[in-house]
């Protein structure tokens, strides 16, 4: 197609594994929901991600497929967005700040989807 500035589409796999080859080493900080500091490298966070893919996928899921993740902003929400999406999946995120109501109805309305939480999220499921 004429006038596209890209050859290729720009998807959230490249610019993770452009970050994982050419700053492998760089180091991504999170805090974890105890406050406690978790580091690793763009390196390790695309092999945890690449790992999340495939165990998704191991479980049946194909493209355009949703997967609900009701979980803090942590590196494993980091990874969640990248292997998830990355495989073509559809990350739907829910937010754990809501009202229990509201997550109930949210989560019941999605009950064919595959869903991911963080630990301190479990008592409110």
């Amino acid at each position: 197609m004429l006038g596209l500035m890209m050859d290729t589409p720009l998807l959230t796999t490249d610019a993770l594994r452009y970050a994982a080859t050419a700053h492998g080493e760089t180091e991504i900080v999170s805090r974890n929901v105890d406050g406690s500091i978790h580091r690793y490298c763009y390196a390790a966070a695309m092999e945890r991600c690449l790992r999340l893919s495939a165990a998704l996928q191991s479980l049946g899921l194909s493209k355009g497929d949703r997967v609900g993740s009701l979980a803090w902003n942590t590196h494993h929400h980091f990874e969640l967005f990248y292997g998830v999406t990355g495989q073509g999946f559809v990350l739907h995120t829910i937010n754990p700040r809501l009202f229990e109501e509201t997550l109930v109805k949210i989560i019941k309305r999605s009950s064919t989807m595959p869903k991911t939480s963080g630990s301190s999220s479990m008592p409110r499921l």
